[in-house]
């Protein structure tokens, strides 16, 4: 089985709505070059006692923890990603700002030259850290990372489509079109 050796093309699309009539997105934005991404699901756990054992074990999903990691933050993608505004080339960051809840696309490629297609989504995105360092004699590049925490969508309760190119019954428009919008969830055939 072929494994995961990279990353690129981070997307995020704002959810625009999320309820009973359907979910709907705005177009997906490509954010900077990517670096590195961690994607950590949670899940609550209770084991239920019965006669000295465990007679079962209820799991509930709680959401996704996601670190990702990419060469600069653009002042647009930051306002953007943090709810801030930009005015005559200034990002203002206010105490009131607001994240927008969005979708989070991106690609994988895979030791066999495929790649893997995912996007978390429903979720948002932390106040952006800052680091930064004296230049010294030798140069050490900063990056910019986010964290943020992802949750399954009101109407159907789906919290992350991934799909793989190149494998049997995969939707190839489905993947030719990953960035042009959130994908929707594919109809079952027989």
């Amino acid at each position: 089985m072929p494994r995961q050796i990279g990353l690129k093309d981070i997307h995020v699309a704002i959810l625009k709505s999320d309820d009973s009539q359907g979910v709907v997105y705005e177009t997906p934005i490509k954010l900077e070059r990517a670096i590195n991404a961690k994607i950590s699901p949670k899940a609550n756990t209770e084991n239920i006692y019965s006669d000295d054992s465990v007679e079962d074990i209820i799991t509930a999903f709680e959401g996704i923890d996601v670190e990702i990691e990419v060469n600069q933050l653009s002042l647009a993608s930051r306002a953007l990603l943090q709810g801030s505004k930009i005015v005559k080339g200034i990002l203002i960051e206010n105490k009131d700002d607001m994240a927008p809840t969005l979708a989070l696309g991106f690609k994988s490629k895979k030791s066999n030259g495929k790649y893997r297609y995912v996007w978390l989504l429903k979720g948002q995105f932390e106040l952006a850290s800052d680091d930064y360092d004296t230049e010294a004699e030798k140069p050490k590049a900063q990056s910019a990372k986010l964290k943020g925490k992802f949750y399954s969508r009101d109407y159907d309760g789906n919290y992350r489509f991934i799909a793989d190119e190149g494998i049997e019954g995969a939707d190839s428009d489905v993947i030719n079109s990953w960035f042009l919008s959130v994908p929707s969830e594919p109809n079952k055939t027989e």
